[in-house]
């Protein structure tokens, strides 16, 4: 058995905001319920890559789990790391209510499903399992293959860091006066919250927009705000 874990890589603060508005850290390598953080505006999720290695009867079973943003990021950690000559990249992935699964050429039900079903009993959601087999020759059977690929997606996770994400991520960005009625209508439209205004940005003409926004939209807001304005506007995220 052998357990690797990459330098962290996705939840990235920015120093303007405190770490505090947007990590809480909870036990490291620690499988929680899947009740743990229902209705508390908050997801678990893994802080970084982390793979688990290990075989069942000549075959070789190598699981790897990342956190993911949105479904493209599925589609980018998969082809990341998906092993081109392994016999199979059976996969499941889960973002909120979103999920998806593949057996990727296994009998049908006996790896994608098992894989999501770790991620289920685990508690952790915004997280993408590749189980990758290399066939050892000997045949595992449909419940063979059920324990295999969902055990070792489970104790993949279980070796994961893990740590609490705020639904609602706060935003800070640096409007001209002049565009301010075209930001705000997009804020507008994408119900964000607590919105504050700082005129003390040592720039004439300028002020300082922060809210808060659900984790999911925020790639949309931004790309929605940049479209409309028609110019680049930096945005600092907590």
């Amino acid at each position: 058995m052998r357990v690797i874990v990459t330098p962290p890589s996705f939840l990235k603060l920015n120093p303007r905001f405190p770490a505090s508005l947007f990590l809480s850290p909870i036990c490291r390598k620690t499988m929680i319920s899947n009740s743990s953080n229902k209705g508390s505006g908050s997801f678990i999720t893994i802080t970084e890559k982390v793979t688990f290695e290990r075989e069942i009867k000549r075959s070789k079973f190598i699981a790897v789990a990342g956190p993911l943003y949105d479904e493209r990021s599925a589609q980018s950690f998969l082809a990341q790391v998906r092993d081109p000559k392994a016999t199979h990249n059976c996969w499941a992935y889960k973002i909120g209510d979103q999920f998806r699964s593949s057996d990727d050429g296994e009998p049908s039900g006996t790896a994608g499903k098992p894989i999501y079903s770790s991620i289920v009993s685990s508690g952790i959601d915004r997280v993408m399992v590749v189980v990758i087999r290399h066939f050892g020759g000997i045949k595992l059977g449909t419940g063979g293959l059920v324990r295999a690929y969902g055990g070792t997606a489970m104790e993949c996770l279980k070796n994961a860091s893990i740590c609490e994400v705020k639904s609602k991520v706060p935003i800070g960005l640096e409007v001209s006066f002049d565009l301010f009625g075209v930001v705000y209508h997009q804020l507008q439209s994408f119900q964000v919250e607590d919105i504050k205004q700082d005129y003390d940005t040592g720039k004439d003409g300028t002020t300082m927009i922060t809210f808060k926004v659900n984790y999911d939209q925020v790639e949309s807001l931004e790309d929605a705000v940049k479209t409309n304005c028609s110019r680049d506007i930096v945005f600092y995220k907590g």
